[in-house]
């Protein structure tokens, strides 16, 4: 039986063969996208992740369930994050930073570039947000009460402006301001979207002064002194800010405040969604694939109509000849599927939209099962039919 199939299949070499492509095809995108929305929730769990534990960011906006409007919000400010430094019974944080974050174009010599974001902050930010110095040092208080005119590079805005050369102590030009670089970041890597190496940090009076005026801050980064505090610590940072906001109802409070564990769960249940609808995108080509082994064994019994009715005549029982046919589109879709998972493994070595594919193990046992079971499924109502043909019906075929 497996001989007669192989034998078939072969007789048709490029009409198989691009039946078993529509099953690679179906395959191979199961395995990648599943593995794209994998390594995506990968990337953002290892982004949350480096943060460090004991961080939290408080940002404007009413808490969830809250009622304030928009009109009625007050933003934070840099008075906000000096009350929280400076509050002496919130012994659970460590240290505060307010941020504000802009875009602009950096220039060098002949060479300009717009970073992914750039950064006003305190010193106190590169430890709460685990940016660790390369090549160089941190800005320092002095530098932020004087105003001064310097910067951080991330690893990814260093090497676009220059190159291999070193950047300490050289002067870039951003949004018409000189800026004296004084170190360099560690390179953290990519997280898929974007590129959390692709920026410019420098004092906070600086990028006020030069782009964001002298208001609101984006936010406020607050270092818990460990990570056992850190509930401790979202309890002082309402007490002060209700307090600084004039608010008496906590319920009513018109800011957020995010550890990294809430974080996480929000972002993990984001990205599983995203990977569900990836895969269910890549089930559609499975089933496209299906169909294509339907329509090449329909035209198949109908080729071998005569065929069918000779072996009949000559007493093959019915299970012979649906065995068949089965087994024909069973080994369409189980070569198809294997190649299928030989191509999305091999597709998962490179990086897809700047995200790095992580192959979901169960992905590959699914994705073969199922395009098995497809061509089973879809192949026994055209075996079927061949079963069921009359002898004489089918040596009268022409």
């Amino acid at each position: 039986m497996l001989r007669f199939a192989v034998g078939g299949l072969a007789a048709n070499k490029v009409r198989s063969a691009l039946t078993m492509l529509g099953v690679l095809i179906g395959v191979a995108s199961v395995i990648l996208l599943l593995a794209v929305g994998n390594g995506s929730s990968e990337a953002v769990k290892e982004s949350i992740t480096s943060l460090g534990t004991n961080s939290l960011t408080v940002s404007s906006g009413a808490s969830f369930g809250g009622s304030r409007t928009a009109s009625t919000t007050k933003k934070l400010t840099v008075a906000d994050a000096k009350a929280l430094a400076s509050d002496t019974e919130a012994t659970a944080i460590k240290s505060v930073a307010p941020v504000v974050t802009t875009s602009g174009t950096a220039l060098y010599g002949d060479i300009s570039y717009s970073p992914g974001s750039i950064v006003g902050t305190y010193p106190a930010y590169f430890e709460t947000a685990n940016q660790k110095i390369g090549h160089g040092e941190y800005f320092s208080n002095d530098d932020v009460l004087g105003s001064r005119k310097v910067a951080v590079l991330g690893a990814t805005t260093a090497k676009q402006l220059f190159a291999t050369a070193d950047p300490v102590g050289k002067q870039i030009t951003v949004g018409g301001t000189p800026l004296t670089v004084v170190g360099v970041l560690q390179a953290k890597g990519g997280t898929g979207f974007t590129d959390p190496d692709d920026v410019v940090i420098a004092p906070l009076p600086t990028v006020q002064n030069a782009f964001t005026g002298f208001g609101s801050v984006n936010q406020i980064l607050v270092q818990a002194t460990s990570a056992d505090t850190t509930t401790t610590a979202q309890s002082e940072i309402t007490r002060v800010l209700l307090g600084t906001h004039a608010i008496a109802d906590p319920s009513k409070a018109d800011f957020r405040i995010s550890n990294q564990a809430s974080l996480l769960t929000a972002r993990e249940s984001t990205t599983k969604t995203f990977t569900v609808l990836l895969g269910a995108v890549a089930a559609i080509s499975l089933l496209v694939g299906g169909i294509g082994i339907t329509n090449i064994m329909l035209v198949t019994v109908t080729e071998r109509t005569r065929e069918i009715g000779i072996r009949k005549a000559l007493g093959a029982p019915r299970g012979v000849i649906l065995g068949q046919f089965l087994t024909e589109s069973t080994l369409l879709s189980v070569i198809g599927a294997g190649l299928g998972v030989l191509a999305g493994i091999a597709g998962s070595h490179f990086s897809i939209v700047g995200i790095k594919p992580v192959v979901i193990p169960e992905s590959v046992l699914g994705a073969f099962g199922i395009a098995v079971a497809i061509g089973l499924f879809f192949g026994s109502y055209p075996a079927n039919r061949a079963a069921s043909l009359r002898p004489i019906d089918a040596l009268r075929h022409e």
